[in-house]
């Protein structure tokens, strides 16, 4: 992995494919190539590093071309090398990329060794060039090759491919990782994100798992894991450009922050028309969720932690047993499944592999019903489930979840009220205070952003530590380890987040005048308790940093420094106490230098295990 952008037309598709591999750049990588069909050869420039380098070293190349494709690439089978960064070619005849894991590498690559093939690079996915130009040596025709080769292929793939002597042919192929197909005028194209299209067309079709796609320049042609030719929807993308560019801000995870107030409300426009009205969730949630006996919510990292938050929803006010699951674990044991109970999967992206699989798994097991809670429409997971709510925060660039983790809330805490309501737990004097929570949550959230000064003094002071640890009680638990979470994946920062009422079970024994311990303190019934344990550490010479509420009655002292927010929000206050922590990591980050949007070794969209 990580983003794929391929092009055939009758212009030069160099621009294109570097301005796409631009617009992938969010998605996290380290290192970036292409290559094209020019003249009597394939040319290809890679290299380790930001797609501006590759960008130059075409440019000084005088890279052009009417067929080609081009990748970034986040290190998985090989080191940080230009050897393994993509594309790989085959005998100078075949040119692959791929994103995604090739499982079963190991015996292919012993199986082309013994048919005479030599590796240049680490990668699986040389496995793959290799065995296409195999198949294309015994039948001299591209789609056939790349069929029979994914045959043999187990794992999870998005690839596309080219040949030096079939100029008017790109083939792609799809299992288990995004790809689509876009379809432009004498012109079509491959991506593994819409973003990096866009420039060029509107108009694409998402591939589903086993299709292969042959494309000229005039047409397109699908073919589906039985081999029958088949005729996929095309959709007319509503991301706009203006979504993928800064604007006035420094950085994407910035403006996405400060998109909040905007993404919220975008997201909660729906229920305060309807109401918490069971059709939110799609056409067929009347007749599912009055059957629904326990709720099972499956996802990974920032996802994950908004399930952790929900799970105090759905019990309160619902009244409904609710397990949270990591997707990665749960399909790894022998899970007990109830068919009656709603498995919720939560990406942004909609295409996060671990999360993909483990509802294949559940449904394996016996589950019945899925809810998908996503960002991006038509995506897999949400097509593979019977119940969708879209959250509508738009498109997000910057690695560190924001925007998509407090969206993602919003949508399940309307889940949360939406059955408390099917079960008459929820009168509807409590509807409309559920629905007057919602309404003012933007403006709660705009609040708290005009905390960003006192933040960023603090931040100046995260900046030279090298570990934190963040406490929280009860619905702010999770956003405890959020806020460790963002800390750590930007900063680069160590940080642990415990429930506050387990310090004395063991965490307590890091503190000291060197660990900065943060805690989420906002007004509710857990507060004196949360106190209690604050003092616990100024007791071990902690210096303590509290994001409050204004009628928490904290005084600053030596050791104590409070932030206070502009007042309690009841039973959404995680989605307002979110936003310091994000603001606190965004700002730790920037003092210390580190790369804000695309921190080391992660990505964006996770479609490997």
């Amino acid at each position: 992995m990580c983003g794929i952008v391929g092009a055939i037309a009758k212009r030069d598709i160099v621009p294109v494919l570097v301005d796409g591999l631009k617009r992938l750049e969010y998605r996290g990588y380290d290192s970036a190539g292409v290559a094209v069909l020019d003249g009597d050869k394939i040319r290809r420039v890679r290299r380790v590093g930001r797609v501006a380098e590759m960008e130059q070293a075409a440019a000084a190349e005088q890279l052009h071309g009417q067929l080609g494709i081009g990748h970034t690439r986040w290190a998985t089978h090989g080191g940080v090398t230009e050897p393994n960064a993509h594309p790989h070619v085959s005998h100078g005849l075949i040119a692959v990329v791929h994103n995604g894991i090739i499982e079963n590498h190991e015996e292919q690559r012993e199986h082309l060794r013994g048919l005479g093939y030599t590796f240049e690079s680490q990668t699986d996915t040389e496995v793959i060039a290799h065995l296409v130009h195999h198949h294309y040596q015994n039948a001299p025709d591209l789609f056939e090759a790349v069929r029979r080769a994914v045959r043999e292929l187990t794992g999870a793939y998005a690839i596309g491919v080219i040949a030096l002597d079939r100029p008017d042919e790109l083939v792609c192929a799809r299992m288990g990782c995004p790809l689509l197909i876009g379809l432009g005028e004498g012109e079509n194209f491959i991506a593994s994100d819409v973003s990096a299209i866009l420039s060029a067309t509107r108009k694409v079709i998402f591939l589903e798992e086993g299709d292969i796609g042959h494309l000229r320049r005039d047409s397109v042609v699908i073919v589906d894991k039985h081999d029958a030719v088949v005729e996929r929807e095309v959709h007319l993308s509503d991301v706009s450009l203006a979504s993928l560019e800064l604007g006035p801000y420094s950085h994407f995870m910035q403006k996405e922050i400060y998109e909040q107030p905007k993404a919220l409300s975008d997201t909660i426009e729906a229920v305060l028309d309807a109401g918490f009205a069971m059709q939110l969730f799609g056409e067929n949630a009347e007749a599912l969720l009055p059957k629904l006996t326990g709720v099972k919510i499956i996802a990974c990292g920032t996802s994950y932690y908004a399930g952790l938050t929900a799970k105090y929803w759905i019990e309160s006010i619902a009244g409904v047993q609710c397990d949270v699951e990591i997707a990665s674990e749960y399909r790894y044991r022998n899970a007990w499944a109830d068919p009656q109970h709603l498995v919720v999967t939560i990406s942004q992206s909609g295409e996060t592999l671990d999360t993909m699989e483990a509802l294949k798994y559940a449904k394996e097991r016996g589950h019945q019903y899925a809810l998908s809670i996503c960002n991006v429409r038509e995506s897999a997971i949400p097509r593979a489930s019977e119940l969708v709510f879209y959250t509508r925060a738009g498109a997000e660039i910057g690695v560190a979840s924001t925007k998509a983790f407090t969206t993602q809330l919003v949508a399940l805490f309307t889940l949360a009220v939406t059955l408390g309501k099917v079960r008459g737990r929820v009168s509807a004097e409590q509807e409309a205070g559920y629905l007057d929570d919602l309404r003012h949550l933007p403006g709660s959230v705009q609040h708290a952003l005009n905390l960003e000064p006192q933040i960023k003094a603090w931040a100046d002071k995260f900046a030279a530590k090298d570990h934190a640890l963040f406490l929280g009680r009860g619905l702010h638990y999770p956003i405890a380890l959020e806020g460790a979470l963002k800390l750590k994946e930007i900063s680069y920062i160590h940080a642990e987040a415990y429930p506050a009422g387990e310090l004395k079970h063991g965490p307590l024994a890091l503190v000291d005048s060197a660990m900065p311990v943060v805690v989420i303190a906002p007004n509710d019934s857990l507060l004196e308790k949360v106190k209690s344990n604050m003092q616990e550490v100024r007791a071990r010479g902690g210096e303590l940093f509290v994001f409050a509420d204004a009628d928490s009655h904290f005084s600053e002292s030596e050791g104590v420094h409070v932030i206070r927010t502009p007042r309690h929000v009841g039973v959404l206050s995680p989605v307002v106490h979110a936003i310091p922590v994000q603001i606190l990591a965004y700002h730790a980050a920037l003092a210390r230098g580190t790369d804000v949007d695309k921190p080391r070794n992660l990505a964006k969209s996770v479609t490997v295990e």
